[in-house]
């Protein structure tokens, strides 16, 4: 089983950037697609974006164009550029395979987005 560790979250004013970090324990060179998902306080979490092994791309119409999904295969880690952040951003975010049976989620990072 694969462990997930994310990080990079903090406190940002409107506006701000943040990168978020993913890194699994294993491989994820074989993982046809990794995804990023958020959860506000008080709802189900949803998706973000995801990226395929060959480096396409997909967004949630919230956060296009304002989101950057990337992976290292090399180094087992996925990444999540986020600028012009909102306060409506605010959540614990998570990754995770997007191509099957999730595995086990990690703890998330928490990202506030506050003046």
């Amino acid at each position: 089983q694969v462990q997930l560790v994310e990080s990079g979250g903090g406190l940002v004013q409107p506006g701000g950037s943040l990168r978020l970090s993913c890194a699994a324990s294993g491989s994820i060179s074989s993982i046809s697609v990794m995804g990023w998902y958020r959860q506000a306080p008080g709802k189900q979490r949803e998706w973000v974006a995801t990226i395929t092994r060959g480096g396409y791309t997909n967004y949630a119409g919230f956060v296009k164009g304002r989101f950057t999904i990337s992976r290292d295969n090399a180094k087992n880690t996925v990444y999540l550029q986020m600028n012009s952040l909102k306060p409506e951003d605010t959540a614990v975010y998570y990754c995770n395979r997007a191509d099957g049976s999730p595995w086990d989620w990690g703890q998330g990072t928490q990202v506030t987005v506050s003046s």
